[in-house]
C-alpha cells in the first residue's frame, strides 16, 4: 500500500501519450493534473515492424515534456507502461533506453492481457460498487482489449490486433470513406474478434463499458448531435457512418465534437466498433471514466481487493497450472534468498532495492521446475519458454524475461546466459539460485549452518562460499556439485571459490 501524497501513472498508448497526476487523500486517489499528447506512434512502423526515427524522436519529446512535470517524484510513486505499439517494435529497446532515460522513470512493456486486466481495474474502480457482471471494452491504436469481470474482479481478459490506427492505416490509406472500404474493414475486425463469440456472448454479462479514445471520440460526436449522452447505441453508429461515406474523405469531415486528431483515424475505429457491437450483441455501451491510467494507479495505491501483490498470484497460478512441486519451489527460494542476503551485505546496488531483488529471486525459485510439466529432459529451456511466452498479471514483459533467464541459467552450463550475466544484479542472483538448487538437491531442507556466501568487495567479481569444518564429509555430494559448480563459473567473466574446511 503506498504510503504518501502523490501519484504519477504513465500511458505511452499506440494513439496518445497520457500522464496522470494526483494526491492521495485517505487512501484515495484525487486527480489534479492530466496530460495528454497525440503521438500516434501506432502509424510509425515501417513494413518490417521497426519504428521509424521520426515515430521514436515524437515519443522522445513528449516523454521529455513528461519528465519535466515530474522532476521531484520519487520511483515508487511512478508506474509508466507501453502497450501493443511497443509489443510489435522490432526496435523497441531502442527507444525504450533513451525514453526510460527521458522520462526519469523506468518504462516497462506490458502483455496485451495485463493491459486488460489494467484497463478493468481502472474502470471497475470508477464504477459504483456493485457486483454486475461487466463487459469492459477498449478500443486502442492498435489493440482492442475485451474484459469480462464481476465488480471489480476481472475474470476472463483477451487483447486483439485490431484498432484505430492500424485499421485506418490499412483500409483508408489515401482517407477515402467509402462505403465499400467501411464494410472490408467491418468484416476483418470480425474476422479477428470472432473467436471472443463464445467467451463474452451476451448471456455472459449485464452491463458493457467502453474506455479510452476511440469510445470517447464516438460518444463526443454522438452527444453533440443529439444522441443520448455518455452511451454508445447501434444505432448511433449507424447514423455517425452514413455522415462519413457522406463526406467521402478524412479532410471533409465536418462534424461537431470531433478533435481534428481523430479524423485520420475515425475510420478505423467505427469499423471495429460495429463489428463488436454487431459480434456480440451490445445494445447500449455506457462510456466509462476509468481507464488503463486509472488501473496503474490503484496498483500503486495496493489494491484492498487483491491480497497484496497482483504478482504473487500470477506464481501460485503458473505454479498449479504446470503442476510444480510448490514444497521445494519455496524451499530452494528459502535457500536462495537467504545467500543473496548475505551477498548483498557487499553489495551496494543490492542494498538500495533488496526487497525487490529477493522477492524476484524467490518467484523464479518457485518457479524454475515449471518446465517438467512438458519433459524432464532440459526442463529448464522448457520453463524458460513458458515464462517467456506466458500472460501473468503483474508482470512486465521484461520482467517476466528476467524470470526466465534465471530459469534457464539455473542449471547446467553458463554459456547459454553468458550475455545476461554482464548484468551484476541478474549474475550474483543466478550464483544464489544455483548454489540453492545444488544445496537443496536430496529435496529436503538442507544443513546450512554456519555456510557464508560472500561477495569479495563492492566491484569485485568474485564470490567465495564458506562452511563450518565437517560440512563436506557429511554431506559428500553436495560438495562434489558445489566443486563442479565453481569449475563451471570459470568459464564466464565470474569466480566461485569455495572454503569447504575438509
Amino acid at each position: 500500500m503506498h504510503i504518501g501524497n502523490r501519484l504519477a501513472a504513465v500511458d505511452l498508448g499506440s494513439n496518445s501519450f497520457r500522464l496522470e497526476i494526483g494526491s492521495v487523500e485517505q487512501g484515495e486517489f484525487k486527480r489534479t493534473e492530466y496530460l495528454k499528447e497525440t503521438v500516434r506512434q501506432g502509424a510509425g512502423l515501417d513494413a518490417d515492424r521497426n519504428l521509424t526515427p521520426l515515430a521514436m524522436q515524437a515519443g522522445w519529446d513528449c516523454l521529455a515534456r513528461f519528465g519535466e512535470r515530474l522532476a521531484g517524484f520519487k520511483a515508487s510513486e511512478v508506474r509508466a507502461v507501453a502497450t501493443q505499439t511497443l509489443r510489435e517494435a522490432r526496435n523497441r529497446d531502442e527507444f525504450l533506453d533513451r525514453a526510460s532515460a527521458t522520462l526519469g522513470f523506468p518504462i516497462n512493456v506490458i502483455s496485451g492481457r495485463e493491459e486488460a486486466r489494467l484497463i478493468y481495474q481502472g474502470v471497475a474502480h470508477m464504477l459504483p460498487a456493485s457486483n454486475e457482471r461487466r463487459l469492459v471494452i477498449d478500443v486502442g491504436g492498435r489493440s482492442t482489449e475485451l474484459i469480462l469481470g464481476e465488480g471489480t474482479t476481472p475474470r476472463i481478459m483477451e487483447s486483439y490486433r485490431v484498432g484505430s490506427i492500424a485499421w485506418s492505416k490499412k483500409f483508408f490509406p489515401d482517407g477515402q470513406l467509402t462505403k465499400r472500404a467501411f464494410d472490408t474493414a467491418e468484416i476483418a475486425a470480425t474476422a479477428v474478434l470472432d473467436e471472443a463469440f463464445n467467451a463474452y456472448h451476451p448471456e455472459q454479462w449485464d452491463a458493457a463499458y467502453g474506455s479510452a479514445g476511440t469510445v470517447g471520440a464516438i460518444g463526443d460526436v454522438l452527444a453533440a448531435a443529439g444522441w443520448p449522452r455518455d452511451t454508445i447505441s447501434l444505432e448511433g453508429l449507424d447514423w455517425l457512418l452514413d455522415k462519413l461515406i457522406s463526406m467521402q474523405s478524412v479532410e471533409r469531415i465536418r462534424l461537431a465534437g470531433m478533435r481534428e486528431d481523430r479524423k485520420a483515424i475515425i475510420g478505423g475505429g467505427i469499423s471495429v466498433m460495429r463489428a463488436i457491437f454487431k459480434l456480440l450483441g451490445i445494445k447500449t455501451l455506457h462510456m466509462a471514466a476509468g481507464g488503463l491510467r486509472h488501473g496503474l494507479i490503484r496498483d500503486l495505491l495496493g489494491n484492498p481487493d487483491s491480497a497484496g501483490d497482483v504478482r504473487v498470484k500470477s506464481v501460485h497460478r503458473l505454479a498449479r497450472k504446470f503442476n510444480v512441486d510448490t514444497v521445494h519451489g519455496q524451499r530452494v527460494g528459502d535457500v536462495a534468498t537467504l545467500l543473496l542476503s548475505q551477498i548483498a551485505e557487499d553489495s551496494p546496488n543490492f542494498q538500495a532495492d533488496s526487497e525487490r531483488l529477493l522477492r524476484k529471486l524467490g518467484w523464479a525459485a518457485q518457479l524454475h521446475e515449471i518446465g517438467s510439466h512438458i519433459s524432464h529432459s532440459d526442463y529448464h529451456k522448457h520453463g524458460a519458454y513458458i515464462l517467456d511466452n506466458a500472460d501473468a498479471m503483474g508482470f512486465s514483459l521484461a520482467e517476466m524475461h528476467r524470470l526466465s533467464l534465471l530459469v534457464l541459467g539455473h542449471r547446467g552450463k553458463l554459456r547459454k546466459v553468458e550475455p545476461a550475466l554482464a548484468d551484476e544484479v541478474l549474475a550474483l542472483q543466478l550464483i544464489a539460485l544455483r548454489l540453492a538448487v545444488i544445496l537443496c538437491h536430496a529435496r529436503r531442507d538442507p544443513e546450512i549452518d554456519g555456510m557464508q556466501v560472500r561477495r569479495s568487495g563492492p566491484q569485485s567479481r568474485i564470490v567465495k562460499l564458506s562452511c563450518r569444518p565437517g560440512w563436506c564429509l557429511a554431506y559428500p555430494q553436495s560438495a562434489h556439485l558445489l566443486r563442479e559448480e565453481a569449475i563451471a563459473w570459470q568459464k564466464t567473466g565470474w569466480t566461485l571459490t569455495l572454503d569447504l574446511a575438509e
